[in-house]
């Protein structure tokens, strides 16, 4: 796998905050969070990202906004600093960026994707972390490489260990 670099050097580790906006799906937005954290550890990045969990009209409006797609979407990124251009671990944070998650979304599409609810929230806030850190997917062998570094990452963070049966980190229909 062509893993794209990371910036590395990064001596503070990253603030995640967090937001649980919608009520929908119930779920542990803490943990989700952890989750960011660890990802943007193991890739060598510090600074700041905001992770919120919002309803299908928030995202719908965002993605329209933002990416001119009319109707909701799973996952919404939008990344602010740079993380391989941060300060000091003395000075104040890098922006890192925002990952919008719609878990209304993620619970219609688990079964067609990554198999479970809780494995396609996880992919979610992977997929948006990775995201706001540069990674791209508009072309296959960037595709690719996004989904083997999804996976690995969620092998280490979430799983801690091996891909489960019926995951798939690509849509199946």
């Amino acid at each position: 796998m062509a893993d794209p670099p990371s910036p590395t050097g990064v001596g503070a580790p990253a603030d995640i905050v967090v937001s649980n906006d919608q009520d929908e799906v119930p779920l542990d937005a803490g943990r989700w969070a952890a989750l960011a954290a660890a990802v943007l550890a193991d890739r060598g990045c510090g600074g700041e990202l905001t992770l919120n969990f919002v309803d299908e009209s928030t995202i719908a409006e965002l993605n329209l906004e933002h990416m001119g797609i009319d109707g909701p979407t799973d996952v919404l990124s939008f990344p602010l600093d740079d993380p391989s251009l941060s300060d000091s671990p003395s000075g104040p944070p890098s922006l890192l960026g925002d990952v919008v998650v719609c878990p209304a979304v993620a619970s219609r599409q688990f079964a067609e994707h990554a198999g479970t609810l809780d494995d396609e929230l996880a992919l979610l806030v992977v997929h948006g972390v990775l995201h706001v850190l540069g990674h791209d997917h508009a072309e296959p062998e960037e595709a690719r490489d996004m989904r083997e570094l999804e996976v690995l990452l969620l092998e280490r963070h979430h799983w801690n260990g091996t891909v489960p049966a019926g995951f798939s980190a690509e849509h199946r229909s």
